[in-house]
């Protein structure tokens, strides 16, 4: 290979490709030096590669908890309505729910819960406080009761427009408005505020398509016990209208209107006299405090007649027979069946008793306009260590119980309600009789029976008794008002009561009317 001679390489026409390449190596890798000499750090390249997009659902996923929350946000600061119901001052709100319907807040005597509609949203109506300019009208003018009706229709409706408007406007700008802040872009803003409005209508429209006008006839009342029977109000015959829920609300205003004006001369609303309540109990397993309470209920719900389906006693021993007293005055029947924790003992000092009706081995009375007959549980068992008979036996008794109700029937005096303690044996009755009540469980069901007789089970309205402190939470008292038509003798509707239990002054009462 021929040398090149090192004084060639610096003349400008000697290899020009050489020189080329030799200064643009020279300019890629020139560092450039901060003024006191020091190399600048290299910038990482990772650093400058451009972020990733998220993924569509991800940005969708987030669009839509924006949209929940900045809704809901809206809701809360700008949602409520203040609208005069009848004679009351009420506040109308819509809240974000998972089961819908419809809370009526009557603070501080307790709440009615209705199931009125399925939608993911909730109707809070707060009772503020009864206007005394517009109660003392109905107390000068009673004539003006009987246009409450359309009065309550017009305010609701009227609150109810104004809640639609409003919500619309608080769920788009909360949406607007936060997803201005979190996006910092008016057009996700904008998308964010229409997927909002678009949400309310969507609830809307399934609010509408599962409405329930008859839910006022159904309510669940929470709160204080004494306050339960003016807010519920006293069950009736009930028809099939059309314009059942105007009817209704407007006397639940009433009842309401009512119970919070106690010191005024307001037409009293007595009870249905075509209406027979029945108070069932049951299972009260000597529990002193049951008979107060008992007697609450007697007086609260103007009580025709208890039925008590046993367990009354725990060891049905004579030393228990004490317990028993307080029956006797209470000042109505007081129709009772033998359990599988009462003994003979217990049975012969209640027949002694004016106003008890012991019922046993298929005997039947008529009391308070009902026609009842019953038998007592073939068992004795106070003791777990004693062997029972099990369900033979008590099938047993159901079986005589059912033969005694058929020949009732064949003597032209057929029964209304048949009463055993054990459900095994209250099942033998059907067919036989439109209705059966029961105990034993200590929990509360109604079911109807193959050839169309309702079981009513009743809780226990002593709290399982001494039991009620076995379990972490204290049994809860159970009892229930059944309410029958006096011309047919048939149920219209019952309330289930159930109170906290031991030291708990909580009470829940739910109506609920026959189906079918």
């Amino acid at each position: 290979m021929a040398r090149v001679p090192v004084a060639d390489l610096n003349r400008p026409h000697r290899m020009p490709g050489i020189r080329r390449a030799v200064r643009t190596l020279a300019r890629r890798h020139r560092v450039h030096r901060h003024a006191d000499g020091r190399r600048p750090l290299r910038p990482d390249p990772a650093a400058l590669s451009p972020v990733p997009e998220p993924h569509p659902w991800v940005r969708a996923l987030g669009l839509v908890t924006v949209v929940i929350v900045g809704a809901w946000l809206g809701l809360l600061i700008v949602g409520d309505v203040r609208v005069p119901v009848g004679p009351m001052n009420t506040t109308m709100t819509l809240r974000p729910s998972l089961t819908g319907g419809t809370k009526i807040n009557v603070s501080p005597l307790g709440a009615l819960e209705l199931n009125s509609h399925v939608a993911p949203v909730r109707l809070d109506v707060n009772v503020d406080q009864l206007d005394p300019e517009r109660s003392q009208a109905l107390v000068d003018h009673p004539e003006r009761l009987s246009g409450l009706q359309d009065e309550v229709v017009r305010d609701v409706e009227h609150g109810t427009l104004d809640l639609a408007v409003r919500s619309c406007v608080a769920v788009v700008s909360g949406a607007t408005a936060l997803g201005l802040a979190v996006y910092r872009r008016p057009r996700r803003a904008l998308a964010a505020g229409g997927l909002a409005l678009a949400l309310l209508a969507a609830c809307g429209a399934t609010a509408y398509a599962t409405w329930n006008p008859k839910s006022v006839l159904e309510p669940k009342f929470s709160g204080l016990l004494s306050s339960a029977p003016s807010l519920v109000g006293n069950a009736r015959n009930i028809v099939t209208e059309f314009d059942v829920y105007q009817k209704e609300l407007a006397r639940l205003v009433a009842n309401v209107t009512k119970l919070y004006d106690v010191t005024s001369t307001l037409p009293a609303y007595q009870p249905d006299p075509t209406t027979i309540r029945v108070l069932h109990v049951s299972d009260i397993h000597l529990n002193p405090a049951s008979w107060k309470i008992i007697a609450t209920l007697v007086e609260q719900y103007k009580v025709d007649v208890i039925v008590d389906s046993g367990d009354t006693m725990d060891h049905g021993t004579a030393a228990e027979n004490g317990f028993l007293d307080p029956v006797g005055d209470l000042g109505v029947p007081y129709v009772w069946v033998r359990g599988n924790h009462d003994s003979m003992t217990t049975q012969h000092y209640l027949e002694r008793m004016k106003n008890v009706h012991v019922l046993d081995d298929g005997r039947a009375e008529t009391i308070a306009g009902l026609r009842f007959a019953g038998t007592g549980d073939p068992q004795f068992t106070p003791d777990r260590s004693v062997a029972a008979g099990g369900d033979a036996a008590e099938q047993l008794a159901g079986t005589r119980l059912a033969s005694a109700l058929r020949d009732q029937r064949a003597k032209g005096s057929p029964v209304d309600v048949a009463i055993a303690h054990e459900p095994s044996a209250a099942r033998e009755t059907d067919g036989t009789v439109p209705m059966v009540l029961c105990g034993h469980l200590h929990h509360e069901g109604t079911e109807i029976l193959k050839y169309g007789t309702r079981l009513r089970m009743e809780g226990s309205t002593g709290g399982s008794g001494l039991r009620a402190v076995e379990h972490q939470y204290p049994a809860p008292i159970e009892a229930s008002i059944l309410y029958f038509d006096r011309d047919s003798r048939r149920l219209q509707a019952w309330d289930e009561i159930r109170l906290g239990g031991l030291g708990q002054t909580t009470a829940e009462v739910s109506r609920h009317l026959p189906k079918g």
